[in-house]
């Protein structure tokens, strides 16, 4: 069939996008979603999203990881958003439902605001925080992140824990508002220029062991800027938003 997509990204974080309302894309077949996500022979993307009807919300989103495992992306439901606004499904505001739940969304110039899930899963280890942000995420603080090996540290970290694993952060911080970070993304299996769901976990483990105070944090990406704020009371983060830019890249057609 020929099927056509659209790019977008988000921070770098990069996204093969497809208008699925008539449910005509064979989702379960993850040969085929493999082949767009690979950047030599398909399209090449760190996961695929599919938006598709549904009778309570204002669009499903779909998102595959590129080996075709299913999950919930922070960036990529920005840019799930930024599409939605694109098939004029809707405007500047949006309630739709994913993997993890229901999501809230704004759109304001070129910035997105997505509130992310409630965060009461959190683990403080003796040198590492994991969190559930929609998805498992491991947060260590390290020094010099310019050389910090990420892809083999995060890899090892990745699959020390129990299936399904868990995407692996390094922070570094820069002042007592802002946090540098570098990830490695399970599914994708390799070091990303962004995770939504990653800087998420990092604000959270930041303010959870006390390295900011502050209920806003500036996180810079590979590929960008992020934000996220969040309100906490009695150790559990409610309405968490995750900010920063959703880019249309360029449109086209597949044979698959």
């Amino acid at each position: 069939m020929n099927l056509k997509f659209y790019k977008y990204q988000g921070t770098g974080n990069d996204f093969v996008m497809i208008d699925n309302r008539t449910k005509s894309f064979p989702k379960q077949n993850t040969d085929i979603i493999a082949q767009l996500s690979d950047r030599h022979f398909g399209v090449g993307a760190d996961g695929i999203i599919l938006i598709e009807n549904d009778d309570t919300f204002d669009f499903k989103m779909i998102y595959f990881n590129a080996d075709g495992s299913e999950t919930f992306c922070g960036n990529g439901g920005r840019c799930a958003v930024a599409f939605a606004k694109h098939l004029q499904i809707i405007e500047t505001k949006t309630n739709f439902i994913a993997f993890d739940g229901p999501h809230f969304a704004e759109i304001k110039d070129d910035i997105i605001s997505l509130k992310m899930i409630d965060v009461d899963q959190i683990e403080v280890k003796e040198n590492s925080v994991f969190a559930y942000t929609g998805t498992q995420h491991h947060v260590e603080i390290v020094e010099n992140l310019n050389d910090y090996p990420v892809f083999e540290n995060g890899k090892n970290i990745r699959y020390s824990y129990e299936n399904p694993g868990s995407n692996v952060n390094f922070a570094e911080q820069i002042d007592d508002k802002t946090f540098r970070v570098r990830t490695y993304e399970k599914g994708v299996e390799n070091e990303t220029l962004a995770c939504g769901t990653g800087v998420t976990a990092v604000a959270i483990a930041m303010h959870k062991t006390g390295k900011t105070k502050s209920n806003h944090i500036a996180l810079p990406v590979e590929g960008g800027n992020l934000a996220v704020s969040f309100t906490e009371k009695n150790g559990i983060y409610t309405n968490v938003f995750l900010q920063g830019p959703a880019t249309f890249v360029f449109k086209g057609t597949i044979e698959i």
